[in-house]
């Protein structure tokens, strides 16, 4: 449900004054609405003592504009807001939609406002989400659009996606979502808060969601260069002339398939239904996940942040449970699931036997609707247990630019588009 939390959250019928109107409702919505740009919330440590990593921009009275490249054309789009975290209401007094100029810069050309329930403001209660009305926009695949949001005088960041790759902005004090100079966005952050979903009018269309961890959200990837590989497979798609499928990046690093982490978001089984399938127009999945499972039972205990929390220990059947869980779940709402096999890691013999377990059991089981089988791609031959030199981004689990590129371009794309189609 696109505004899953508003009967519970107007119990209080003040809120409900400044709540939109339920003509936004998902239920009322066209059913060739396709997902062309996500990303994934995790709530942010509410603790005082957060190292610097973890301190959030002020933004409150000011504008954020963040930079997205939508994966799917379209002439109508519709903006998701997302307040799952929050314990007060996200209130934004103005949202516009541009393409982007570079940086911080947007064209005036197409700058459109963007509206809930007509209205240019919106007050999302707590732990709730919602789409935007149509918004009449040339969206085209792989070009960068600016999300410009004025946010409440009294607005925090409390949730976030924390590994965006992506330069995004904020400004000085006042509401600038009209300006197409970059000159008041001074201020620079790399997560994306609160808009967490475009979508296009785009009949014949469907979405890929790729979902996992650190490797599916690009850790160390170069900034700014969308080299992810999700990124690299829709650039793969565009390549082949399929300019019908979207491919959306719904990966968290240090996201784990069966824990829940105080700074890696909700265990992926739970948030799997959210993040993937309520997604409009998503009809296949690609997961990866349950390195961060094998690992974390083994990291140190911190005192103060320990983000690893909790060390659990989990085996082969643990997580081959787990897979079976999100494929139930998926079936049940039609979605096809491609399971990935797990990537080396230059792991000890105990933890190495998990993976390789794991591996086998993706490949030869037959519970996926396919399989795609990054481990092959990016081993080296003489060393299975270790990435190849050349697709090591230095920490022998984070693959280079190179290595995102060889995990596109192992993806069978004719059987994930007939995925899609049936």
């Amino acid at each position: 449900m696109t505004f899953r939390t508003l009967a519970a959250a107007c119990s209080a019928a003040l809120l409900c004054q400044f709540a939109v109107s339920p003509t936004v409702f998902a239920a009322d919505a066209p059913t060739h609405w396709v997902t062309a740009w996500a990303t994934a919330l995790q709530p942010i440590p509410q603790r005082s003592d957060l190292p610097p990593l973890y301190h959030a921009p002020e933004v409150a009275g000011r504008t954020a504009r963040q930079i997205v490249y939508p994966t799917l054309s379209g002439k109508t789009a519709r903006v998701h807001l997302s307040n799952e975290y929050g314990k007060t209401a996200l209130v934004i007094d103005e949202l516009r939609i541009a393409r982007s100029a570079g940086g911080a810069a947007a064209l005036g050309n197409g700058n459109a406002r963007v509206t809930f329930g007509g209205k240019s403001s919106v007050s999302v209660p707590p732990g709730a989400e919602l789409d935007s009305d149509p918004v009449v926009i040339d969206i085209a695949e792989g070009a960068p659009y600016a999300i410009s949001a004025f946010m409440g005088p009294e607005q925090r960041i409390v949730a976030w996606h924390r590994v965006s790759n992506q330069l995004n902005y904020v400004s000085a004090p006042g509401n600038h979502t009209a300006d197409t100079s970059a000159d008041s966005f001074r201020g620079r952050f790399t997560q994306y808060v609160w808009v967490t979903g475009l979508s296009v009018d785009a009949p014949s269309s469907a979405a890929v969601a790729a979902i996992g961890d650190s490797i599916t959200d690009g850790m160390r990837s170069s900034l700014n260069q969308n080299r992810r590989w999700p990124d690299a497979l829709a650039r793969r798609f565009a390549s082949t002339g399929d300019h019908s499928t979207a491919i959306v990046n719904l990966g968290i690093s240090g996201n784990r398939l069966l824990s829940d982490s105080p700074c890696y978001g909700d265990a992926l089984v739970r948030r799997f239904d959210r993040d993937v399938l309520e997604r409009p127009g998503v009809k296949t999945a690609i997961l990866l996940i349950g390195i961060n499972d094998i690992n974390f039972a083994e990291m140190p205990a911190r005192s103060g942040l320990d983000c690893d929390f909790p060390h659990t220990s989990v085996t082969a059947a643990d997580l081959i449970a787990g897979y079976q869980r999100v494929i139930a779940d998926a079936r049940r709402r039609g979605v096809k699931v491609f399971g990935a096999t797990l990537t080396p890691a230059s792991l000890p013999a105990p933890r190495e036997s998990i993976r390789l377990a794991v591996n086998q059991w993706i490949r030869s089981s037959h519970a996926f609707d396919g399989v795609v089988d990054f481990d092959a791609a990016l081993r080296d031959p003489a060393q299975p247990s270790r990435l190849q030199r050349a697709f090591d981004s230095g920490d022998h689990i984070h693959p280079s630019d190179a290595g995102y590129t060889a995990m596109a371009d192992a993806v069978p794309v004719a059987a994930v588009v007939n995925s899609t189609r049936k």
